[in-house]
């Protein structure tokens, strides 16, 4: 029998330059908010509200987007499972272009008045909705197309929200570095978010070129609602699925949001901040290509595993690296967080999170799970931002993560290693089951 050919088709390149740009776009956007949020949106939709107040406030409507994932995780799930992949991450990019650029043009406070942090958080919403669903779909536009290498390939899906980190940052600091700070407070801040209608345009001329998975074309739909199928042959698989993401999510956004606020706050100027997690975000697209491209050959399960141990020790560095007032230190440890070891542990949860959910239900599982966890992940750096308000030591914040990913170790271990996994197969053996099954 011939071995399958490690060549990438035609097809498969264009869905994961579709995967990896669109998620670009996405995370472009959703980034964006966040470090407007750590930095802008205090002093223009918050007036009213002293500096850390306004900034806690700021940092909850990025948490509303958090909130609002699993709700498009479940909406696009459903119909992307139903009717297809490509037509719903179509209309997750369009959604996403759409309320990013309406947030560039919002009033602000002291034009409307309450009204400004009202829609405000209406607009954040709906990016959380299309974040949830653009996820999932791209993620198995190339897992599903993939022959071989899904890890490597799937990643790219991954790699595409650093990617759109770098590209946000590179925005904000070319419109603060060109207008000065008082006119980037004014308007300025408004030109990252007007750009995002031209990757739209863009992001749809690419996706249009892919067609949709032979997975999903060969496969007969569920005979009940996708959702109900996954709570009810597939909990355990899911709340796992969960657990093991969490933790890691609550590392992540302390190293891309809250430790903006925190070394700001610290004394470093907004720009060299900006421009560490720059270079940790461009560290990390390399970081989440390579390791996943590993778990094609060692597994998912140790490279998540060994991720997880890793921020959870770094977190403990994290801080006092930052205190030491050295851009330098500064730099090292986003980078090593970031770029290494949460590249680590992020990295092949595209494959895997694919791999443990079968065909009819996999837009539905894989979505829902990734995005029930990421509200843990959007609620820390309020959380955080609460707790230091209140006292609290960044020895108690670096506990928490740890905690978060004891627990993603421990999920991980339940779980079987589900690397070499058959997308096309029947329901009962699509996924390596859980240890325990509901």
């Amino acid at each position: 029998m011939t071995a399958p050919s490690t060549a990438p088709s035609p097809q498969l390149r264009r869905a994961v330059l579709s995967s990896y740009f669109g998620s670009l776009i996405e995370y472009y956007d959703f980034t964006l908010y966040a470090a407007a949020s750590a930095v802008v949106f205090s002093q223009v939709f918050f007036t009213d509200l002293d500096p850390l107040t306004g900034t806690i406030a700021s940092l909850g409507t990025l948490a509303t987007g958090y909130l609002a994932r699993p709700l498009g995780g479940i909406l696009f799930g459903h119909f992307g499972d139903r009717i297809g992949r490509k037509r719903m991450l179509v209309t997750s990019m369009i959604l996403m272009g759409v309320s990013s650029t309406l947030i560039g043009l919002l009033p602000t406070s002291a034009q409307i008045g309450t009204w400004a942090p009202v829609l405000l958080v209406l607009l954040r919403v709906l990016q959380g909705v299309a974040v949830g669903g653009e996820w999932g779909g791209a993620v198995l536009m190339s897992a599903e197309h993939a022959v071989t290498r899904r890890g490597l390939w799937a990643s790219f899906t991954n790699a595409g929200a650093p990617s759109g980190l770098v590209v946000a940052t590179l925005m904000i600091t070319l419109s603060a570095g060109a207008f000065g700070e008082q006119e980037f407070l004014a308007w300025a801040w408004r030109i990252p978010f007007l750009a995002s209608v031209v990757l739209l345009v863009v992001g749809l001329v690419v996706r249009a070129r892919v067609e949709e998975t032979p997975v999903f074309a060969g496969s007969a739909p569920t005979d009940v609602a996708p959702l109900l199928e996954v709570l009810r042959d597939h909990r355990v698989r899911l709340l796992l699925a969960i657990g093991v993401a969490v933790g890691l999510f609550v590392a992540q956004t302390t190293l891309t949001t809250y430790v903006l606020t925190y070394a700001v706050q610290a004394g470093f100027p907004r720009q060299t901040v900006l421009n560490a997690l720059t270079a940790a975000s461009v560290v990390a697209v390399v970081g989440i290509v390579g390791f996943s491209a590993l778990s094609d050959r060692y597994g998912r399960r140790p490279l998540v595993i060994a991720g997880a141990i890793g921020l959870a020790v770094w977190l403990f560095v994290l801080f006092p690296l930052i205190d030491t007032g050295s851009p330098a230190l500064l730099t090292v440890a986003i980078v090593v967080g970031l770029g290494v070891v949460c590249a680590c542990a992020t990295g092949p949860l595209a494959a895997f999170f694919s791999e443990l959910f079968p065909t009819r239900v996999r837009y539905t599982g894989a979505s829902l799970a990734y995005q029930l966890a990421g509200v843990a992940g959007g609620a820390a750096p309020v959380a955080f931002a609460a707790i230091r308000a209140g006292g609290g030591s960044t020895l108690l914040l670096s506990t928490i993560v740890a905690a978060g990913c004891a627990l993603t170790v421990g999920c991980v271990l339940l779980l079987d290693e589900t690397t070499g996994t058959d997308l096309g197969a029947p329901a009962d053996v699509t996924a390596a089951p859980a240890r325990s099954r509901a």
